[in-house]
């Protein structure tokens, strides 16, 4: 398993965690051993914006007693009490619903506590207008709450909050068909998503990632948008290839699936790939590197996808993106203009141009 630096807070998260939609529906015997391979396998962050509330004591009994090793991210506004899930922007309703969680989840912290499901600004208004930000504000001062979450889907609502108030990560959902307008919670257009991508990253804020199979449709040749059905490894490639990511959260209901998760680590840049995207035609006319790395091997070296991507972070302002670049070996001052690259971006963009766009930035 690999892992990533929350550059805010210093954890070291895994790179692939576990959202708990569904692992109820396997029973309590089969998430239990689930949960707990995923753990054995590296995992070490888990969602607990879960489908049901029985999911909170098999993760109890699962991972208590490896707390100290492991992050949750849970959710105020997310309401348990009654079994089902539910919504609630009720401050005495959340208090009692954390209390709740907790106690079945055998811990008396929580990682990383979320504002929950902010998906209008009447929903953030009303957050703090009932108290609800102050609650989570004040279980942090006591050490209850170590770091403070939003979740949401609408880049627009994001921004506003990410202004207002300090966040140490954003749970969105990301995947190919949602960046490219096609699916259920594709909020956003194309360059308003990766802006959010890049704010965070500028701003050390973490994302952890939800919805990364679009609620599976992009497994399923029938229902991805793109015409071919593209992998469990496919798209957890592409959700980590984005700016700010630390983690994908993927469900999983089975020691089978975890083995699935746990098996992208063993995958080649091949087994990986997902340009099959570029079928889809708004794909094809965005002419703007997605980092995808399609375009390997460049013959000098150069890490295309990679060059791309600290060019465009600096670009939206993150300074830090700058030292990255510099500190590559090979650099677009390196490119010698051969059209490899050129020939084999699925994405239509002309790379020995965008080379020498960005040596003129760099200099180097």
């Amino acid at each position: 398993m690999k892992y990533r630096i929350h550059r805010k807070t210093g954890d070291r998260i895994s790179q692939i965690g576990i959202g708990s939609s569904y692992m109820y529906e396997a029973g309590e015997e089969e998430a239990i051993r689930a949960l707990r391979r995923a753990y054995e396998g590296g995992i070490n962050y888990f969602d607990l914006a879960a489908g049901h509330g029985d999911s909170f004591a098999i993760y109890g009994k699962a991972l208590h007693d490896v707390r100290d090793r492991i992050f949750y991210q849970i959710h105020f506004g997310a309401d348990y009490t009654s079994g089902d899930y539910g919504w609630t922007l009720d401050l005495e309703q959340i208090k009692k619903s954390v209390r709740w969680m907790l106690e079945r989840l055998q811990t008396d912290y929580i990682d990383y506590g979320f504002i929950h499901c902010q998906d209008e600004l009447s929903d953030w208004e009303t957050y703090k207008n009932n108290g609800v930000y102050d609650y989570i504000c004040e279980l942090k001062k006591q050490g209850t709450v170590k770091h403070i979450g939003l979740s949401s889907h609408t880049p627009s609502v994001i921004n506003r909050i990410l202004d207002e108030v300090d966040i140490d990560m954003l749970m969105f959902s990301v995947n190919a068909g949602y960046d490219y307008g096609e699916g259920e919670y594709a909020y956003g257009e194309v360059d308003e998503r990766m802006k959010i991508y890049q704010r965070c990253e500028k701003e050390g804020i973490g994302i952890s990632v939800m919805k990364p199979f679009s609620g599976g449709q992009l497994l399923d040749e029938k229902t991805s948008p793109f015409g071919k059905a593209l992998s469990v490894h496919q798209c957890l490639r592409y959700v980590l290839d984005k700016p700010g990511v630390l983690v994908a959260l993927p469900g999983a209901q089975s020691v089978a699936q975890v083995e699935e998760l746990l098996d992208y680590e063993n995958k080649s840049e091949e087994e990986t790939d997902y340009s099959v995207i570029s079928g889809l035609e708004k794909v094809k006319t965005a002419g703007k590197c997605v980092y995808c790395n399609h375009c390997k091997p460049c013959p000098m070296g150069i890490d295309i996808g990679l060059v791309n991507k600290y060019f465009d972070l600096c670009e939206a302002g993150d300074e830090m993106a700058r030292q990255h670049y510099l500190s590559l070996e090979k650099k677009a001052g390196d490119c010698i203009s051969c059209g490899h690259c050129d020939s084999r971006c699925p994405f239509g963009v002309n790379q020995s141009e965008k080379m020498q766009k960005i040596l003129s930035y760099f200099g180097e």
